[in-house]
């Protein structure tokens, strides 16, 4: 299965290194040039026991790619995982900035049918707040 991880972050970078391991085919995309850079040349920006190892293997069998081409990275994943940040707002609350650019970033690109699937820690409703934004985009 091709998938897309938006976010290479601590839960999108080892997510996508892990469903590449079991086999798909992922893009990591990541709008931070100079992160996608590093990880692009084998540096990993995060310390998870094994990541390195998983990602290593991975990007030789050609089965994790990471890019900051949004458009390639609609283009590629039927799936599209969210998994970017949500700090916390001014009164604690999740800011769902991050999660609504790029939602709005993939209804902008999508030429087809997609999945997209919230994996940053978002409240309930955000669902429907990722689903307004695509929607508003895609009309």
């Amino acid at each position: 299965m091709k998938i897309t991880i938006v976010g290479t972050g601590y839960v999108g970078l080892v997510t996508g290194a892990c469903l590449a391991d079991m086999g798909n085919q992922v893009l990591c995309l990541d709008i931070d040039a100079e992160k996608v850079k590093a990880l692009n040349e084998g540096r990993i920006p995060i310390y998870e026991p094994g990541l390195e190892a998983v990602v290593k293997r991975n990007r030789t069998a050609e089965r994790l790619i990471f890019s900051t081409d949004v458009a390639a990275g609609v283009a590629h994943g039927v799936l599209q995982l969210i998994a970017v940040g949500t700090p916390p707002g001014e009164d604690g609350s999740a800011d769902l900035q991050h999660v609504l650019a790029a939602a709005r970033s993939i209804g902008r690109r999508m030429d087809g049918y997609r999945v997209v699937v919230n994996k940053s820690t978002v409240t309930v409703g955000t669902a429907d707040k990722v689903r307004a934004v695509i929607e508003e985009e895609l009309s």
